[in-house]
């Protein structure tokens, strides 16, 4: 389907909006309302693009047990700097996400951190499929970005392992009602595409996407490990800098 002109893009919009579900994300307990600055429940081979301030509690949920999402970060005031996953594998000196695991940029600072994760089925390694990256494509023109910034993803929801002989296998996922947590440490654009892995031609069940404000938590001692220390320490110099630069 093209959006070349108002014909496909009309096809487009209706058939987003017939595949929506009209139940909406399951909001998460013991949030105030008024700190959730975004929710979307994102139908099977759908998307979702939304710019999302540094202090950002961000919930990639699996009500239905097959989800799929394929996430890419950009900072929002400069989306040259993305999210780099050769860096994120490697820094960490860690090729599975957990809990504690940092998304790092290109320019060796903290996009987001993992904060908490039920499902611990997710992957760094094989990138977007082919629907994927279309969907993060047409998530991306809605926010000014072009295909060469749509780069390569992190998939969470679908696990994948690297086998001794260097093969990789999937572990599929955790079951329905799995759940991870991004803390937002830069201000930054956040396309996510809900589509089948590379690996997996298992089609997508719905994916819960909510946002909310949680500024104190970046305070908190998410990992204790060196290297992520400094990356956040390179992290909070910049941000501390811009934010004096445009004070000046």
């Amino acid at each position: 389907m093209t959006t070349a002109d108002t014909t496909g893009a009309r096809e487009h919009a209706r058939a987003q909006a017939a595949a929506a579900s009209r139940i909406g994300p399951e909001l998460p307990a013991g949030v105030e309302a008024a700190r959730i600055t975004f929710a979307q429940r994102i139908p099977a081979n759908g998307y979702a693009n939304v710019v999302l301030a540094r202090g950002t509690r961000v919930r990639l949920s699996d009500p239905f047990g097959a989800a799929c999402a394929h996430l890419l970060l950009l900072r929002a005031e400069s989306p040259w700097e993305r999210l780099n996953v050769a860096d994120t594998v490697k820094v960490p000196w860690q090729a599975y996400l957990g809990v504690g695991h940092p998304l790092l940029s290109d320019q060796g600072r903290v996009l987001a951190t993992v904060v908490a994760d039920s499902s611990g089925r997710h992957d760094t390694l094989c990138g977007p499929s082919p629907t994927a990256r279309e969907r993060l494509r047409l998530a991306g023109v809605k926010q000014g970005l072009e295909p060469r910034d749509i780069g390569p993803t992190v998939s969470f929801f679908r696990g994948v392992r690297v086998e001794s002989d260097g093969a990789l296998t999937m572990s599929g996922g955790s079951g329905a009602g799995a759940a991870v947590d991004l803390l937002v440490h830069l201000p930054v654009t956040v396309l996510v595409a809900n589509a089948e892995h590379p690996l997996d031609p298992t089609p997508p069940t719905d994916l819960d996407l909510v946002a909310w404000s949680a500024p104190e938590e970046l305070s908190a001692a998410h990992n204790t490990d060196p290297e992520y220390l400094r990356a956040v320490e390179n992290t909070e110099r910049d941000w501390h800098a811009r934010t004096l630069e445009a004070l000046a």
